[in-house]
């Protein structure tokens, strides 16, 4: 029987490492880069929607500027009927500005943290004042305006007042919507509900403490430069925000240190509750698919092949493979096995005891005629350094099996 290794093991530079099989500079960057194209493709994107877009919403809703999104048009034409707007960022300066001759307007109440809205809520509820507030959802409704229940998302388009309310007969029909909201029968008794879209009213009056009130609007688009020529939007805004002499227009800011609560607070504390139920959906899905990913990886199944291969391309296709890898030691433990196995029993070892190296050794040695040889070496020794002693390393342990096969043959003929 003759044990040899194709001319595909042929040497590779000695530097190489024994059984690497990390891939290369050239294999990683083939398999990577179309991930990398695709990332770059989208940061591009990114940019360049950000900065077409930048200027669209910059200085929402601020009375000092001229954009369509801005308010400047409101805030000229309130000076012109004596009320003075005075623009505040901070939640402690707006809830010191409360009082009976001043409208406080909040911008974005859900910006408000729970801290923010109770003190303001405290500072406004018997100020004698008017609090007014635009498009309020459930996470600022409940604690600024007690007895509102957002209830639906609705178009903005034009609705005609449908109340009582002074401000609202007068202006007429107006751009109101974004969203509709309920009130408690208590508070609704006494509370003036416009411009109903579906049912429900879009804007509310609701009496406070010491004369003062409160209105939520389920839309701002009727404030803004864009809109406030339209309908009666200019009437009914002039009438809601110029109510009292002084106006302090409320834009919350990120600057605002009040807004941590007056403590210290985890990154889980910081991530608003959409974002903590979207990573969890992330999660089960990531979950998901390891498990059906799993699947693949169950028992090797052994499947007849199609067609027959004869061994020598087997054996070829295998030391190429063996060659590829730079795994010498690996494919030298093959070369080794293969031959302890095939001369255990030439020597009368049983196959249990073929990897032991005292046993087997032992046996081999004492039918050579050679002591030169060290068969312990060369059944069980190191991997060889490089491919040329792993050549030689073949070689060898092929010498050693067919010195073993011919003194068997020849003692039992």
């Amino acid at each position: 029987m003759t044990t040899t290794l194709p001319d595909a093991v042929a040497p590779a530079p000695a530097s190489a490492p024994d059984t690497s099989a990390s891939p290369t500079a050239r294999q990683l960057w083939t398999r990577s880069r179309a991930l990398i194209a695709a990332l770059l493709v989208l940061l591009s994107f990114g940019v360049a929607y950000a900065a077409v877009n930048s200027g669209q919403n910059h200085d929402a809703l601020d009375p000092r500027s001229p954009d369509l999104w801005g308010a400047r048009a409101l805030a000229v034409l309130l000076a012109d009927q004596g009320v003075t707007t005075t623009v505040v960022t901070t939640s402690a300066r707006a809830a010191a500005a409360a009082g009976p001759d001043t409208t406080l307007l909040v911008v974005v109440p859900d910006l408000l943290t729970d801290r923010q809205q109770s003190a303001l809520h405290k500072a406004t509820e018997r100020s004698g004042g008017r609090t007014v507030l635009l498009a309020p959802t459930p996470a600022s409704a409940k604690t600024l305006a007690p007895g509102v229940t957002p209830f639906a998302a609705t178009t903005v388009r034009v609705h005609s007042p449908d109340c009582d309310l002074p401000a609202a007969q007068r202006a007429g029909d107006a751009t109101t919507g974004g969203i509709s909201y309920t009130v408690k029968e208590p508070i609704e008794a006494g509370a003036d509900s416009c411009y109903p879209s579906g049912g429900h009213p879009t804007l509310l009056r609701l009496p406070a403490g010491n004369g003062g009130d409160t209105v939520v609007l389920g839309s701002y688009d009727l404030l803004l430069n864009e809109h406030l020529d339209e309908q009666g939007n200019a009437s009914l805004a002039l009438q809601l925000l110029g109510a009292h002499p002084k106006l302090v227009w409320y834009l919350p800011s990120l600057d605002d240190i009040s807004a941590l609560d007056g403590g210290q607070q985890s990154f889980l504390e910081l991530i608003p509750a959409g974002w903590s139920w979207a990573l969890l959906q992330l999660f089960i899905a990531a979950l998901i698919a390891a498990l059906w990913r799993a699947r693949r990886l169950g028992p090797v199944v052994a499947e007849q092949l199609p067609v027959a291969v004869r061994a020598a391309e087997a054996t070829e296709g295998r030391a190429r493979l063996y060659r590829r890898a730079r795994a010498r030691t690996r494919a030298a433990e093959a070369l080794r096995a293969a031959t302890r196995n095939r001369l255990a029993p030439l020597v009368g070892i049983p196959p249990s005891q073929a990897d032991e190296p005292d046993v087997l050794a032992t046996a081999v040695a004492a039918r050579l005629t050679d002591p030169a040889i060290d068969v312990r070496t060369l059944l069980h020794g190191a991997p060889p350094p490089d491919d040329a002693a792993l050549l030689r390393l073949a070689d060898d342990l092929d010498a050693l099996e067919r010195s073993i096969f011919s003194t068997e043959r020849y003692a039992n003929p």
